[in-house]
């Protein structure tokens, strides 16, 4: 059980640096870019700079911010299965509140509250989605789903180190 929870800690660490370099540093290899790129805004109506094409709300930004959020409720709920619920969602909307200010004060991107809403209900999901799966099989699933985020962890940054080496 130690052993899940370690691993459960670090294959979170390796999310959280993900998720920091996806938000903030937009995939960037060469960070030079970051540098010149000094824009800086906060949207404080929900839902009000959400992209419209073609006459229409794209929401796609909205759903990525969702998925890109859901395994950090299954990481924090996986770390505290008999947490209550608001235990559980305040760190993923401090992290997302983080992330928010951080582009603002880094002036490397809009600080959006549909983002940070989006951030938490992706988080929100997660959560909902362990506590189904762990009313399924009980403590056991803590150890499968390590073993399939240890599997996709490796595959990604197997990914990426391609990437890397093919951009080289």
């Amino acid at each position: 059980m130690k052993q899940n929870r370690k691993l459960t800690k670090v294959l979170l660490m390796v999310y959280l640096l993900a998720l920091t370099w996806i938000i903030l540093f937009k995939l960037q290899m060469d960070f030079s870019n970051l540098r010149d790129m000094n824009y800086r805004s906060v949207n404080l109506i929900p839902f009000a700079g959400s992209g419209i094409v073609n006459d229409r709300v794209d929401v796609s930004e909205i759903l990525l911010n969702v998925a890109a959020f859901v395994p950090f409720g299954i990481y924090v709920s996986m770390l505290k299965p008999d947490g209550g619920f608001w235990k559980k969602v305040l760190p993923i909307f401090c992290v997302s509140l983080f992330y928010e200010v951080m582009q603002y004060v880094l002036a490397i991107g809009g600080s959006d509250i549909t983002d940070l809403i989006g951030n938490t209900l992706g988080g929100v999901a997660g959560i909902g989605v362990f506590a189904g799966l762990y009313r399924l099989f009980g403590k056991k699933i803590i150890k499968i789903l390590n073993i399939l985020a240890l599997i996709g962890t490796v595959a990604a940054v197997a990914f990426l180190v391609l990437l890397v080496i093919a951009n080289l």
